[in-house]
């Protein structure tokens, strides 16, 4: 039981941070669809400088400060693509981020490959004891429960995206964005810059729940697979939690306690007499998603403006 609770708490701490960041540049009235994308290579540099940080000899604290930090802002400047394209240049926004989803995993493999010196896409960033692995991901415990620290990253990003969202101007100007933008620009308000600073808020987020996706559990990663379609299941907590932070925070924990249980499903007899492949278990999430969001698509409120590219001739 404890393992699913660790879990459940990892994979919700990675589906919020994404879908926080899908919220912030949806709010702005740009859909980011390359969240996938964005997590993969937020996730390849978190290992790559891992692994930097670990031949430095650079304490356990400080490397994964800094490996955190590295795969926010590559997240932020892969996510400048996709707000260039849709803000500057005004290209379809679903079909810039498929590209950039594509982009991102070939960029992943060529990486992994040149690193590794061989035809493997393969990265491998602990060779050492499950104890050293422990403090290299910087564990801790509450109890009988193990945590990790992207939970606590969560948490505080879960408050400050709620306060950011609700109790300052830049919130208001941003969902003002996303909502009716030539209102948004008649008050002086720059819609461009707006949607260019959600995007990158989304690329930050989205970059550090790649490296949450990817680290903690394993101690190597196949950048073949990018990041197994967890930016789409991001995208629909996002959904599911009506683009609030509290609300995608509760989405969150529903749509891991499925993912979860592809891991810890062999722990629980009754499940494992049913026999299932692990495979079925990760396509819960997904079947999840595509239940709960045709049940409540129709209640669902985007933001208006969203997916629509400005222009400020038009009024």
């Amino acid at each position: 039981m404890w393992l699913l609770i660790k879990y459940t708490l990892l994979y919700s701490a990675v589906l919020t941070l994404v879908a926080l960041g899908g919220m912030f540049s949806e709010r702005s009235g740009i859909i980011n669809i390359a969240l996938e994308g964005i997590m993969t290579i937020g996730g390849l540099i978190g290992i790559v400088m891992v692994n930097i940080m670990n031949a430095t000899g650079a304490p356990v604290f400080v490397g994964v400060a800094v490996a955190i930090i590295a795969s926010g802002l590559a997240g932020l400047i892969y996510s400048t693509l996709l707000a260039f394209s849709a803000i500057n240049l005004k290209a379809d926004q679903t079909i810039g981020g498929t590209a950039l989803n594509l982009l991102a995993t070939a960029i992943a493999m060529v990486v992994a490959k040149r690193i590794n010196g061989t035809d493997s896409p393969k990265l491998i960033y602990n060779q050492n004891s499950n104890d050293v692995l422990n403090n290299l991901h910087f564990n801790f415990k509450v109890g009988p429960l193990q945590l990790n620290w992207f939970i606590i990253i969560c948490i505080a990003a879960i408050a400050l995206s709620w306060f950011i969202l609700y109790r300052t101007r830049f919130g208001m100007r941003l969902m003002a964005c996303g909502e009716h933008p030539q209102a948004a620009d008649s008050v002086g308000i720059n819609v461009y810059k707006m949607r260019w600073a959600g995007v990158m808020i989304s690329g930050v987020l989205g970059g550090i729940g790649g490296m949450a996706y990817i680290v903690p559990a394993v101690g190597d990663w196949n950048f073949e697979v990018g990041v197994m379609g967890m930016g789409f299941l991001a995208l629909a907590v996002m959904i599911f939690g009506q683009w609030k932070p509290l609300n995608i925070a509760a989405a969150a924990v529903f749509f891991a306690f499925f993912r979860a249980l592809a891991n810890i499903f062999d722990s629980f007899a009754f499940l494992k007499a049913l026999d299932l492949q692990k495979e079925v278990y990760n396509m819960m999430p997904f079947i999840a998603s595509m239940v709960v969001l045709a049940l409540t698509s129709k209640k669902s409120r985007a933001p208006k403006a969203e997916g629509i590219p400005y222009d400020k001739g038009q009024r």
